[in-house]
């Protein structure tokens, strides 16, 4: 349904994404960042749903073209620890969020475990945003501040998650409400990654279509 495309990021260099068009022509749009795994198909498939939900998605290949198979998490553990977080958030996904709101599109930006971790940071660094959806990540604090998010978060957990914890979860609920923040926050009894389809170990269908309801009326509601 969607297409590869390049587009700018700020300081001029060129980055490369999937591009899912919604059918009518003044849709909002919604950046879309990856697992640890890299720009898979599953991604690609949520920019699909997303675009036939009335959004243009655009889910930036912040791995360059890598894509780790899903057994290998020392290979994906590899290429998430070696990504500049700070450069793929203020360059790539700001580029990606420019891309969408070209036609003057509110833009909102969502992503699953790095992604999620991404997503915050996004929601201190990049001014074109209006709404964010995080799925299963947290950055360290130094990396984003709750103090210092600028949009509507709305935010999903998994209650058996040992690297997005509950603990963790629970630190940033807190930090976001003692700083006055725009927080709607969700738990799920599932595991870490249970929107991914494609990992039937992880997997809950259930809590992965609630979550969708949730995120896409979240987005309708501050994107339009």
């Amino acid at each position: 349904m969607g297409t590869s495309i390049t587009f700018k990021r700020p300081d001029g260099k060129d980055a490369n994404g999937y591009l899912a068009n919604a059918a009518r022509g003044n849709a909002p749009g919604v950046v879309v960042i990856q697992e640890w795994w890299g720009l898979c198909d599953q991604i690609k498939g949520l920019c699909d749903r997303f675009a036939v939900a009335g959004f243009d998605a655009l889910a930036p290949d912040l791995y360059k073209g890598k894509v780790v198979p899903y057994h290998d998490t020392d290979a994906a553990g590899k290429e998430m620890n070696s990504l500049d977080f700070m450069d793929a958030t203020t360059q790539t996904v700001r580029g990606a969020a420019q891309y969408l709101s070209k036609n003057g599109a509110k833009v909102g930006l969502t992503g699953f475990c790095l992604g999620g971790a991404v997503t915050i940071i996004g929601a201190v660094k990049v001014p074109e945003l209006t709404a964010g959806v995080v799925f299963y990540g947290i950055p360290p604090e130094q990396a984003a501040k709750p103090a210092d998010v600028k949009i509507p978060l709305q935010a999903h957990f998994a209650n058996k998650d040992d690297w997005c914890t509950p603990a963790l979860v629970d630190g940033f609920e807190k930090a976001m409400k003692a700083a006055g923040k725009s927080l709607e926050l969700f738990r799920y009894d599932a595991a870490h990654a249970f929107v991914n389809e494609q990992r039937q170990s992880v997997h809950d269908r259930h809590a992965a279509e609630l979550a969708w309801g949730r995120a896409t009326e979240f987005f309708k509601k501050h994107l339009g």
